[in-house]
Order: structure tokens, then C-alpha cells, then sequence
């Protein structure tokens, strides 16, 4: 069985798939000697590894460099955060994707966030960006990649509930393997929308929405942490680092150790 493969059976396995969230070579390899069984990217914190924000302010060949160091040194599967595509020009797009499949990775986000104005883009353009995007997998022989469809309604729709439905719809009809909604939180919407997708239901870890078991009761097939664990990382760093320039002394370094 191949990494797409395997990727594929963890979203219809009886549990959940927790995902484990990297950013770097050194967190990829932490996650997964601690047992996560599957790998996804943060943008997010690759970005701000490399002192940036996220937004697809960095090079696409340097954030695909990135992931592919990930991908060739851990041995479970590795879906890759490519935000918005890197372009507002669906071949271009495309293009990117089947660099980041040649690269190993079992699967991609990708988003219908617009990155250089603002809102969410067109319902019917999105779905012929998916269209397009797994007819120019299956071609290259990347049949089952997985696409997880992020649809960020919920950061940007005041009601948000009813579109979310129907880009989660349409974008499953479109060739998206799962559907990945950030910012919902509400338990009986979780549960409705997990019900009305033909997919897997990937939600993002928030205060108040952190339990695994919670959330495979309520249809989740999919969990991720996203930026939080490399958003704790840098904190710990920089609290430690400013304890050290305070003090001029280092013992606090090794206050744990035995």
C-alpha cells in the first residue's frame, strides 16, 4: 500500500485521524516518534519559522523545499498546507500542486480564501479549480491524492452555517476527498454538516474544541491543531530567552532535569 493510499484509509478508519501539525524537519520527526500516525504542514508556522507571516509571503519553491525535507524523512504519510495555491491563475495552481505531489506528500490543503483581495472566491471558480485539479493528478498517476477542500466561511461570513454546506457540497462533487472547515466550533453544526457531506469532516483545534473522542461522536473524521503547537513552541523560546537576558544566568535551563 502506498503513502495515498494509506493516507486515504485513515480518514475512514474507526478512529479519528489526529493529525500532528509541523512546521520544520525537527517537529515532523518529534510528532511522529511520539506517535502521530500522519503528518499535515502549518503554513502558518513554517512562515513564521522563517520570520513571516502567514499569507503566502514565502517563495513557493522555498515553502515546497520545506515540505519536501518533511516528506523524505518521516515514514508516515505527509499532507501538505499549500494555503490558496500560491496564484490567483488556476494553471498555475495546478502546477503547484503536482509539484508538491512529486515531492511524496499523500495529500494537500488547499483553500477558497483570495490572498491578494479580500473574501472567498466564486463557488463555480473554486469548483472548476478542484475539476481541473484532480483531472491533472489522475493524469500524472496520483489517483486517490487527497484533496482536504478548506472553506473558511466560518472567518469569514457573519452567517455563516448555510454556505458552508453548500461549498462543502459542491466542492466534494468537484473531486474533494474531504472537506476541512476552520472556525466551526458549534456542536450541532459540526454534527449537521459532518451529516450532510458525502466526505471526511477535518475541523481545527480551538479553546473549547480539543476533545478527539468529542468530536468522532459528532462526525469529525479529521482533527488538527494547526499553528498552536509551533504558536506554544515560540512563546516557550522567547519566555526562556527574555528569562535569560534578565537574569545574566542560565540555571533555570535545567531546573527539570534529573
Amino acid at each position: 500500500m502506498n503513502k495515498i493510499q494509506q493516507f486515504n484509509e485513515m480518514h475512514t478508519a474507526k478512529e479519528l485521524l489526529f493529525l500532528g501539525n509541523a512546521w520544520d524537519l525537527l517537529s515532523a520527526l518529534t510528532l511522529e516518534k511520539a506517535g502521530f500516525k500522519a503528518i499535515g504542514t502549518t503554513s502558518w508556522g513554517i512562515a513564521n519559522s522563517l520570520g513571516l507571516a502567514d499569507g503566502e509571503l514565502i517563495d513557493f519553491d522555498r515553502h515546497l523545499g520545506i515540505i519536501k525535507t518533511i516528506t523524505e524523512n518521516v515514514k508516515v504519510p505527509v499532507s501538505a498546507d499549500i494555503e490558496a495555491g500560491y496564484s490567483e491563475d488556476i494553471n498555475k495552481i495546478i502546477d503547484h500542486v503536482l509539484k508538491t505531489a512529486d515531492v511524496g506528500v499523500a495529500g494537500i490543503n488547499i483553500e477558497d480564501s483570495l490572498k491578494t483581495s479580500s473574501g472567498l472566491r466564486e463557488i463555480s471558480q473554486h469548483c472548476k479549480l478542484l475539476e481541473n485539479m484532480r483531472a491533472a493528478l489522475d493524469h500524472h498517476g496520483y489517483t486517490g491524492f487527497y484533496i482536504n477542500a478548506r472553506t473558511d466561511t466560518y472567518f469569514q461570513r457573519q452567517n455563516p452555517f448555510m454556505e458552508t454546506v453548500e461549498r462543502a457540497m459542491a466542492y466534494v462533487e468537484s473531486g474533494a476527498s474531504g472537506i476541512f472547515v476552520p472556525g466551526l466550533i458549534d456542536h450541532d453544526e459540526i454534527r449537521d454538516i459532518a451529516m450532510k457531506i458525502s466526505a471526511p469532516l477535518n475541523v481545527l483545534s480551538l479553546p473549547g474544541l480539543t476533545n478527539c473522542h468529542k468530536l468522532k461522536e459528532l462526525g469529525v473524521r479529521r482533527f488538527s491543531f494547526g499553528n498552536a503547537l509551533s504558536d506554544k513552541v515560540i512563546a516557550y523560546i522567547e519566555k526562556n530567552a527574555q528569562e535569560l537576558v534578565r537574569l545574566m544566568d542560565t540555571s533555570h535551563l535545567y531546573e527539570n532535569e534529573r
